[in-house]
């Protein structure tokens, strides 16, 4: 299991785990993470799963594919340089301790 923390606006942590191979929104989805609204259900058609990640671990991560560039155009607050959605990061044991923070809101 890979470990993940979610940093929410007001500055509370949920640590929880997800598996390999399924992504860092299916892990919050499951574990009922307060800010991800996940509307489309990972299908890359909204920007509800919008995090942005802690810098340290923002270039271990593979950069964003122009469809998921495109869809952070339309998050509810403005996106930052770190800014992904959490359906397109595909969890992997070298993201075991991934920090994202959480968005105020997703709509």
């Amino acid at each position: 299991m890979i470990t993940l923390h979610f940093i929410a606006a007001d500055g509370n942590t949920q640590t929880v785990s997800g598996k390999p191979g399924h992504s860092l929104m299916q892990a919050a989805e499951k574990a009922k993470v307060t800010g991800i609204a996940a509307d489309c259900g990972g299908s890359l058609t909204c920007a509800t799963c919008h995090v942005t990640v802690a810098p340290e671990w923002a270039e271990r991560l593979p950069k964003a594919g122009n469809d998921e560039q495109a869809m952070l155009e339309f998050t509810a607050v403005p996106r930052e340089p770190n800014s992904r959605l959490s359906c397109q990061i595909a969890l992997t044991p070298e993201l075991d301790g991934l920090v994202v923070h959480l968005p105020a809101t997703q709509y």
